[in-house]
């Protein structure tokens, strides 16, 4: 577990950034040739958009410079994702921070223009262009909250001190931040971001688990009072934002980009914290008396429910499992996996100053990119394939889509990746033949895909929400208050089953989801989405996967319930996320069964 610099990993284990740029001559030319490109547009189109033909000309003009800027800012995010050490690469980020701030204000005319057509002509370019129609149909849904053209100018140019907060957040955590080893039994180990999420909350022995989660919080609390205030500096900021535009909350400003309301956010929400705490409150009994712990505390709540099937995987093995997992998407799907290992589209080392956890990028026009900080660990393999499904998701997006209409709302965005966890495990209860193995597949399934996806972060959904609801009221949150509220959503769901024992309430400083809108919720709504679709997979067979793969396709040319109908899904109704909970039930009843059997 020692932590190794950048320079002394395997580059193997690399991804390759060539790929967007080979040398960085040729990154400054894209740059200049960018902002070339910005300052003619804004000379000849600039108070030049008065009817249908003009607003898609423009659109098109804009759609080439939203091409031209997506390897600038890619490549300046990858770079210092691996190492945010790393002096030249932080330097380069801020650069192309402030050019897409300086380069968006340039151009803020576009939108202002276009929403200053009346929506007769806006619905002509949509005629004319039907490519653009959703793009423009987004535009319309704006337009009341469009501000004076001078001052989307000028919002639009603050755009790099508008995201300062998460960038200050991220260097505290990854750079400033660091991790004394910790001792147990007179035995020093390293300790990590990476290494305690990757790692230590998932260790078996029941010494070094705690001892990890203690020394790991005590280094966090020396930090929350700043951390609190990057994140209050954020919030307000949306708050503020919300105002200026006339939302009726700053919830309403949040959600409209996702394209769904209020009902569909609160439902996720309300309905979890109420009908699945009582499953997840069995699985968390279950796991204290297979491994004999006298009482449950929150740091032994990732623990493999039998460690024995939890293998060493190599990358390479890895691949196979995700392969023969995923198989049933098909041969042009497996073709993308294959080009992914052999491409180098993942980034697999363990490094100091990465960015922790696991996340894809999928630039328009190049291929994807996968971050994962690989530990050997079996249940890396979920985590591989769903990032690979962003991946697979983009990559047919990307080839059918145009840059405007590729993206999918964010509360869509996590369908296709947890698709990806439900297919490979119910891959491996195909092959599972004895009862142990079988129960090991449905432990994962529960622990990483429906514990972490469905309820870690509904629960930092529901925290969320609360310290929204502060802030829509005109207040303000420190340390002490973030404290207050994450513990109490975690005793909250958790009731008297698990000890919150000190440090659980400072979990909220792990997660850089706060700093995307209202995300952290959307992980269970996608996951609804895929379990339904998943079941339908199963029973029907290619017809649900050519369905499953044309929404893909889709991308973001259509709303989320759009998305979810082409699956087979109606989200619309609160029938999909009960059926899933229920299901969810199930899975802990097997557990539970199969536990009883193993016993005797």
């Amino acid at each position: 577990m020692t932590t190794l610099k950048r320079s002394e990993v395997n580059v193997t284990e690399t991804w390759n950034l060539d790929d967007l740029f080979t040398t960085e001559q040729q990154f400054e030319a894209a740059i200049e040739d960018v902002k070339a490109y910005a300052v003619t547009t804004e000379k000849v189109y600039k108070g030049n958009v008065s009817n249908a033909e003009q607003a898609v000309e423009v659109i098109s003009v804009y759609e080439k410079y939203l091409e031209k800027m997506m390897p600038i800012t890619t490549y300046a995010f990858l770079a210092q994702s691996v190492d945010q050490t790393n002096s030249e690469s932080q330097l380069r980020s801020a650069k192309v921070s402030q050019l897409s701030s300086s380069l968006n204000a340039k151009l803020s005319f576009i939108q202002s223009e276009l929403l200053q057509l009346n929506e007769n002509a806006l619905q002509e370019a949509s005629t004319l262009a039907p490519q653009y129609a959703h793009f423009i149909s987004k535009l319309v849904r704006q337009k009341p909250h469009q501000l004076h053209p001078e001052v989307e100018k000028a919002l639009a140019a603050f755009g790099t001190t508008f995201g300062a907060a998460f960038e200050l957040y991220y260097i505290t955590k990854l750079v400033d931040l660091q991790f004394p080893d910790f001792k147990v039994d007179g035995t020093s180990y390293p300790l990590s971001f990476n290494a305690f999420e990757g790692d230590w909350e998932f260790e078996n022995d029941l010494a070094l688990r705690r001892a990890a989660f203690n020394a790991f919080h005590q280094q966090l609390r020396h930090y929350q009072h700043t951390m609190a205030k990057t994140y209050d500096t954020h919030i307000q900021r949306e708050k503020t934002e919300a105002d200026l535009r006339g939302y009726p909350s700053v919830f309403d400003y949040l959600l409209q980009t996702q394209e769904v309301d209020r009902t569909l956010y609160d439902r996720q929400i309300d309905l979890i914290m109420k009908e699945l705490a009582p499953h997840m409150r069995r699985y968390a009994k279950l796991l204290q008396k297979v491994h004999g712990i006298e009482r449950m505390t929150f740091a032994d709540l990732k623990i493999s429910l039998d460690p024995v099937y939890e293998p060493q995987v190599s990358i390479e093995e890895a691949r196979k499992y995700v392969k023969e997992g995923l198989a049933i998407l098909g041969d042009d799907y497996a073709q993308m996996l294959d080009r992914a290992f052999d491409e180098r589209w993942i980034d697999f080392a363990q490094n100091s100053g990465k960015s922790n956890g696991a996340f894809c990028s999928s630039p328009f026009g190049y291929h994807p990119y996968v971050l994962i900080s690989w530990t050997s660990r079996m249940k890396q393999v979920f985590v591989l394939a769903h990032e690979l499904g962003h991946a697979g998701h983009f990559y047919l997006t990307n080839s059918h889509q145009n840059i405007l209409s590729a993206r999918p709302s964010m509360y869509f965005i996590e369908a296709p990746s947890t698709m990806n966890e439900m297919l490979m495990a119910h891959h491996l209860l195909q092959s599972a033949n004895d009862a142990r193995f079988k129960r090991w597949v449905i432990a994962k399934m529960v622990s990483r895909t429906y514990y972490h996806q469905f309820v870690t972060h509904l629960l930092e959904g529901a925290y969320q929400r609360k310290v929204y609801e502060i802030v829509d009221a005109g207040g303000a949150v420190n340390a002490l208050k973030l404290n207050e509220l994450k513990r109490s959503v975690l005793e909250e769901f958790w009731g008297d089953t698990i000890d919150i024992t000190e440090g659980a309430e400072l979990t909220w400083m792990r997660q850089l989801h706060y700093y995307k809108g209202l995300y952290p919720y959307t992980y269970s709504a996608g996951l609804t989405i895929a379990t339904e679709a998943s079941q339908r997979i199963l029973t029907e067979g290619e017809t649900a996967v050519t369905d499953w793969l044309e929404m893909l396709k889709a991308g973001g040319s259509k709303t989320p319930i759009e998305l979810a109908k082409m699956a087979g899904v109606d989200i619309t109704t609160e029938e999909p996320l009960r059926n899933t909970i229920a299901y969810i039930g199930s899975l802990i009843d097997e557990l539970e069964s199969l536990t009883e059997a193993l016993a005797e």
